[in-house]
């Protein structure tokens, strides 16, 4: 199937009058209707049916007619934006996400990074570590943000961007929230979160039922769970600072240790090298102090 056909049969679809296709395609009547023909073979049905001066779509014309003007719209979109990215227009940005990680710790790097390239085009994907190792060895990204990705790779480079300890996030007074709390309240388990995410052994090991637990794969939902007194959570400390849920640090001794991923030897688009850069130069600690008062 060639586009050419398709924008013949989507003209003579709107005219229902083939001279008038014809023109407006800036085609020969009769190579416009050889093309159809061709197209109705591919297709294997007649699309357009001629009876005398009348001109209309045949049941299998009327079902083509909306797949084929979308696939002709997508065509089009599709020449428009290679042609921008060529002229250096438009650009793209793709980055993975750990599940757990807050996307507001980065939002002002990501926005420097819109500054210095107005046109940039942010595809964000989230994912567990071992997800995100695959997005980075398939080239579906650039670069990734989380904790360990699950395995060792030789063409991984990790810049190390602070370690966080955990928090118990609950609906009741701080004071309140100790492990104490999972004897009344049920453990709200985010399924999307890696091992590194969730010290779910600590828990286990002081008699916390973890697989009585309620299993969620949406932060937001755990947040509207743990706000209702349907159950409470240990979380990152960094994660769901903005939320409305009171926390209290955990006794854990666990930590969190969030890096910045690319793959060794790839070259990186100037978009990705200033993000890197931007995050590489942040100082988290101090960040990380302010966003936390902030939130409080």
């Amino acid at each position: 199937m060639e586009m050419q056909q398709v924008r013949y049969f989507l003209a003579v679809s709107r005219t229902l009058n083939f001279t008038r296709a014809a023109e407006e395609c800036n085609v020969t009547q009769p190579a416009l209707t050889r093309a159809i023909k061709q197209l109705e073979d591919e297709l294997g049905g007649e699309l357009i049916r001629r009876e005398g001066r009348n001109t209309h779509l045949t049941d299998l014309g009327n079902r083509m007619q909306p797949l084929l003007q979308q696939c002709y719209d997508s065509a089009l979109t599709a020449k428009s934006l290679a042609a921008k990215v060529k002229k250096g227009e438009v650009s793209t940005l793709s980055i993975a996400v750990s599940r757990t990680l807050d996307l507001d710790l980065f939002t002002g790097a990501l926005g420097e990074v819109r500054r210095a390239f107005p046109q940039i085009q942010l595809r964000l994907r989230r994912g567990a570590g071992a997800e995100i190792c695959e997005m980075l060895k398939n080239g579906e990204i650039e670069l990734a943000v989380g904790g360990p990705l699950g395995e060792e790779w030789e063409r991984l480079d990790a810049w190390p961007m602070f370690t966080e300890s955990f928090d118990i996030v609950g609906n009741a007074d701080p004071m309140d929230l100790t492990v104490e709390v999972f004897r009344n309240r049920r453990f709200l388990d985010f399924s999307g979160a890696d091992d590194f995410d969730c010290p779910r052994h600590e828990l286990a090991a002081v008699g916390i039922a973890i697989d009585e637990a309620h299993m969620l794969d949406s932060l937001r939902d755990l947040e509207a769970l743990a706000a209702a007194g349907l159950g409470a959570a240990v979380v990152p400390a960094s994660t769901l600072r903005r939320s409305r849920l009171k926390r209290a640090r955990s006794p854990f001794n666990a930590e969190r240790k969030i890096a910045v991923y690319s793959v060794a030897g790839r070259q990186r688009s100037k978009e990705a090298t200033a993000l890197l850069n931007l995050l590489r130069a942040t100082d988290w600690e101090a960040k990380l102090s302010e966003d936390f008062v902030d939130a409080a």
